[in-house]
């Protein structure tokens, strides 16, 4: 099914030109000739229910995300808001601190104001989309999945958790612990996932619950969770941190203990904001942040132009970076 960005590369135009053609806005006659004839040769019919919607919306999204200090949502940010502005739409960033409260009050927000759409990265497994889906916005889930029917664009979160740990297998490291975000969170519980089938292939007597910690996704979960691991009768002698920031908090307990890599394994999933730590010291498994708000902001713009196909999910892939230092 052709979208509005086929019919803006075959007019030669841009997809914001395209929305204002068919909104009956103000464009050149050359560009209104140029865009019909490009959607009839490729069969475009714009949406009358949404075309009825964006004459009430402003030209503004709303990108919600859990934690703005993380520089992987910063990151996220920016490839929506490099497309959205592209389209001719501006972006209000909006952080709920994974609180469901404060992510609900910004989606009555996105009502009221009538943006066009919203790209949310869920704050938990209790995030409620109903009011703003009753509107007949269009919504798309970045980072964490929904239980509703709408566009996705995540991680290979299992994969990342499997790669990261058989990196550190492969590095000589034999106890190897896991920490991550709240378990109700599917990136978390994925990662774990990952994480304990590699345990399971390599060391199946290994007690793998013993070594599992679920924390916040910020550095103070890092660092507890690690306390907990090295206060242990048989501490871990390798970890996998579940995100960059539990990556940071753990390195900080382990640079103190005068544990660094490689003397203590050390694998994170997405890729360390700041460490004192030579980069080459960590294996890091580097996560698509900004292809992942690129992809969502052009999935959004497609259904805010009329877009029907049944809803989509985007898995990006990730990419692993080994320690360079192995463990002797």
């Amino acid at each position: 099914m052709a979208t509005i960005y086929d019919v803006a590369e075959l007019a030669g135009v841009s997809p914001a030109t395209v929305s204002r053609v068919f909104n009956g806005a103000s464009v050149s006659a050359a560009k209104v000739v140029a865009v019909r004839d490009a959607a009839k040769q490729l069969k475009f019919t714009p949406n009358r229910t949404a075309r009825s919607l964006r004459r009430q919306s402003s030209e503004v999204i709303a990108l919600v995300i859990p934690d703005i200090e993380n520089p992987y949502f910063t990151e996220m940010a920016r490839g929506v808001e490099d497309v959205a502005s592209e389209a001719g739409y501006s972006v209000v960033l909006c952080n709920s601190d994974s609180q469901v409260d404060k992510e609900s009050t910004y989606l009555q927000i996105a009502i009221a104001e009538n943006m066009s759409g919203v790209i949310i990265a869920p704050a938990s497994d209790q995030t409620s989309l109903d009011s703003i889906l009753s509107t007949g916005r269009p919504v798309v889930a970045v980072d964490r999945g929904v239980s509703y029917d709408i566009d996705g664009v995540v991680m290979e979160n299992r994969s990342a958790g499997t790669s990261a740990t058989k990196d550190l297998i492969r590095a000589g490291y034999k106890r190897i612990a896991y920490i991550g975000g709240p378990e109700s969170i599917d990136t978390a519980a994925e990662r774990a996932a990952g994480w304990r089938s590699a345990l399971a292939a390599v060391f199946p007597a290994l007690n793998a619950a013993e070594l599992a910690r679920f924390a916040t996704f910020r550095v103070e979960g890092g660092r507890e969770a690690m306390e907990e691991l090295l206060a242990l009768p048989e501490p871990p002698d390798a970890v996998v941190a579940g995100n960059n920031l539990i990556g940071v908090g753990a390195i900080q307990v382990l640079t103190e203990k005068g544990l660094t890599p490689p003397r203590f394994g050390v694998a994170v999933i997405g890729s360390l904001p700041f460490t004192t730590l030579s980069p080459t010291a960590v294996t890091v498994v580097r996560l698509p942040a900004r292809h992942m708000g690129v992809t969502a902001a052009r999935m959004l713009l497609e259904r805010i132009g009329g877009d029907t196909q049944p809803a989509r999910t985007v898995v990006l892939r990730n990419e692993i970076q080994p320690a360079s230092a192995i463990r002797s």
